[in-house]
């Protein structure tokens, strides 16, 4: 009768050992009005955003002279020191800096400003618009949720596109080198203990991140386990 008992046992031993841990998700959503608000406090309270060119520069011989001219415009000086860097702006020539959220992507236009110095040119003053996309992923080796922006299209104001591809990649440049990627939120900051009654605590520890665009908003999922504190 004793080996009857011994199958069941032995059943019980892996269920127990093989048991999942206690585990639930929240969502975090972000709406459009959130980003706007965020950006006016961002414009409101601090120094626009401004990013050397200095080692960013595209292949300017692939820019004819004559567009090199028409680029430049008025604003071209040629003595004095230049001070290569773009800047973002709230607002330009009827675009607005923002996040927008559409068909499942988040799109985010820029207005910018800038100067540039071509060779045998002297110093340019450009402004204009970027179209930009915006990527987000989970870094599982440090635990966080990046953001990577990648200019799509660039238009500048009064040149009819002129010099718009060679500011693009300098942007683009710009942004892969001294802005990507941008940290959104860790595990860490998002982890925290929970206090129970009799003096006990259980740790809600997050594990990692999903995302989705839907209903013009981002959702961020965080995951938790929960865990005796150590």
């Amino acid at each position: 009768m004793k080996f009857n008992y011994i199958p069941l046992i032995a059943i019980l031993l892996l269920s127990a050992s093989v048991a999942p841990a206690q585990k639930t998700e929240i969502t975090i959503s972000f709406s459009e009005q959130f980003f706007d608000a965020l950006l006016d406090a961002v414009f409101q309270y601090a120094e626009p955003p401004e990013f050397s060119l200095a080692g960013n520069r595209a292949n300017e011989s692939a820019l004819p002279s004559a567009g090199i001219f028409a680029f430049a415009g008025p604003g071209m000086t040629t003595n004095a020191p230049c001070n290569e860097s773009v800047k973002l702006l709230r607002e330009n020539g009827g675009t607005r800096t923002s996040v927008k959220f559409r068909e499942g992507k988040i799109i985010a236009p820029l207005a910018f400003t800038g100067k540039y110095s071509p060779p045998l040119i002297g110093c340019v003053g450009f402004t204009g618009s970027a179209d930009s996309v915006i990527s987000l992923e989970f870094d599982q080796a440090n635990q966080r949720l990046l953001a990577r922006a990648k200019v799509r299209d660039v238009s500048l104001n009064g040149t009819g596109g002129i010099a718009g591809g060679l500011v693009a990649k300098m942007v683009q440049g710009t942004i892969d080198k001294k802005i990507n990627p941008i940290e959104i939120i860790s595990t860490d900051k998002v982890s925290f203990v929970l206090p129970l009654r009799n003096s006990g605590q259980v740790r809600m520890k997050a594990t990692g991140f999903t995302h989705d665009v839907a209903n013009g908003q981002l959702n961020v999922h965080v995951f938790y386990e929960f865990q005796r504190p150590n």
